[in-house]
Formats: structure tokens, C-alpha cells, sequence
């Protein structure tokens, strides 16, 4: 952040942990950030020693997402966005990019890392013709954020809900997959469901090296899927072409460079019915 406007609350830092290293902190780290701390810095260069590559891959992320909400707002007209994981802001956030599309975008951000919270006022700079919220709750508190969310966003109308990078941090599958339907659940028909995770199939290796170290504890636990595992995040949705793909690859323009390499982090679109 470059301006006291967009300084984090200070009586909010205390409540910050920077004993342990946090996901969010990690990932503002690999994609040049600076709200990280040292804990955050060692695993993320332990990460990046064992999966080298991992700063491409969370770039490819972030533009995923720009992507897809560009796709949404521009292309299907959705006006509204809870975002489960926001992270840290950076460059494009959601509303950012929705609401360049459409300044009355509607966004809620939700997290469970107080730092996020601390930088509440640089995340929730909304277009006042819009509207922005943040809710500080975890992804397993489903009903906790359709609770909260639901007065900024009306539910009787098509939303979009966001989770990238999210569904790893719960292992096992069906408590996972349940989730992600409950949630679903809520929304109206021609609302989209907006996915993406780590995988485990383009540098498989390395991927196992990844897993041998978080089984050892020393790196923060996190679930890698096949592509096969995610797609059964859509179950009973109208995936958007061109289906569950590498995040790189994702409705993305070959350059001079020709299309992008694949990246271990897979993703997809899909509308429900």
C-alpha cells in the first residue's frame, strides 16, 4: 500500500499471528507484495525450493481471475461477487475489475486472516454507485456468510461465487465437495460458480515433494487434486468452454509467444441451471 488511505487499521495488527505462517501472507510474498513476514517468507522460499515455478503459478492465478470477472461483468452481466479467500489486495482486485466493467457491481470479500481485515479500507474502496463488504469468517461457515453477505448482496439474483485457491486448505473431499454445494445452494439459477486449486499432474515430482513436506508439518497443510477431483466441483453446472483447464490457459489469447505453458494450478467456470 502506498498511501495512508490505504494504510492497514493499526488497532487491527495485534491480532495478527506472525509466529506461523499464513497462505494469504505467502502468496503476497511470491506475487511481490509486501505484507508478508519473515515466517511467510521462509516457507514460501521452502515452498519454491521444492516446487520451483510456484511465483508463475500464482501469477497465472491472478490473471485467471481478472479474466473471469471481466467475463462475467462484460459477457453474462452479473452484477454480483462473493469472493471466499480474497487474500491480500493487490493489483485488480474483484470489484476493481467488475466494477471497471459496471460501476454498480456489488462485491463481498470473505477471509479468515486479520491482516486482510487490517487492510479493510484499501479492499473496500468501492465505486459508490456499487458497494463492497468484507466478512472475516472461514470457508467451512457456510451459513455464516450467506448470513452476512446477504446485506450487500440480494440472493434472489444471479451472483458469482469465487473460490480460488481455497478448497485445498480442506482435505477431505467430502466435506469439500458438500461445501462448495451448500454454497451453490444458496444462489439463483444463472448464478456462477468460479474455481480454481492446486493440482498435482504437471510436475508431479515436485508435487509429491510438496506433499512429503506438508505431511511432515513443515509447511502449511493443503490438499492438491487432479483435475478429475476438481471437476467434481461442478457437478450439476453448465461448465463454460473451455472447461476445467490449466489457469494459464483459461480463455487466454496465444501471443507471439504462442499459448502458455500449463501451470499446476487448474480451474473452470460453470453456470448453474
Amino acid at each position: 500500500m502506498t498511501d495512508d488511505s490505504q494504510a492497514p487499521d493499526p488497532a487491527l495488527l495485534p491480532r495478527v499471528d506472525t509466529s506461523r505462517p499464513h497462505q494469504a501472507r505467502v502468496w503476497n510474498y511470491w506475487l511481490g507484495g509486501r505484507d508478508n513476514y519473515p515466517v511467510d517468507r521462509e516457507l514460501a522460499e521452502k515452498l519454491r525450493h521444492a516446487y520451483p515455478g510456484m511465483e508463475e503459478i500464482a501469477r497465472h492465478a491472478r490473471t485467471f481471475l481478472g479474466r473471469a470477472v471481466r467475463y462475467l461483468a462484460g459477457e453474462v452481466h452479473i452484477r454480483q461477487f462473493l469472493d471466499i479467500g480474497t487474500g491480500l489486495p493487490t493489483v485488480d482486485n474483484t470489484h476493481e475489475v467488475a466494477q471497471r466493467v459496471d460501476p454498480t457491481s456489488r462485491i463481498v470479500y470473505v477471509d479468515n486472516d486479520p491482516m486482510v481485515l487490517a487492510h479493510a479500507r484499501a479492499l473496500l474502496a468501492s465505486d459508490p454507485r456499487g458497494a463492497c463488504d468484507y466478512i472475516e469468517a472461514d470457508a467451512r461457515e457456510p451459513d455464516t456468510i450467506v448470513e452476512f453477505a446477504a446485506k450487500t448482496l440480494d440472493f434472489t439474483q444471479p451472483t458469482a461465487l469465487m473460490l480460488l485457491g481455497v478448497m485445498g486448505t480442506i482435505f477431505d473431499d467430502d466435506q469439500a465437495y458438500a461445501l462448495v454445494k451448500h454454497l451453490m445452494g444458496t444462489l439463483p439459477s444463472g448464478s456462477y460458480l468460479v474455481f480454481e486449486d492446486g493440482t498435482n499432474v504437471v510436475k508431479p515430482d515436485a508435487a509429491a515433494e510438496a506433499e512429503r513436506l506438508r505431511d511432515k508439518g513443515e509447511v502449511y497443510q493443503y490438499r492438491l487434486r487432479t483435475p478429475a477431483e476438481m471437476a467434481r466441483f461442478f457437478d450439476g453446472l453448465e461448465l463454460v468452454e473451455p472447461g476445467v483447464v490449466s489457469v494459464s490457459r483459461w480463455r487466454v489469447e496465444a501471443d507471439v509467444f504462442g499459448v502458455p505453458a500449463q501451470v499446476d494450478a487448474y480451474c473452470g467456470v460453470a453456470r448453474k441451471p
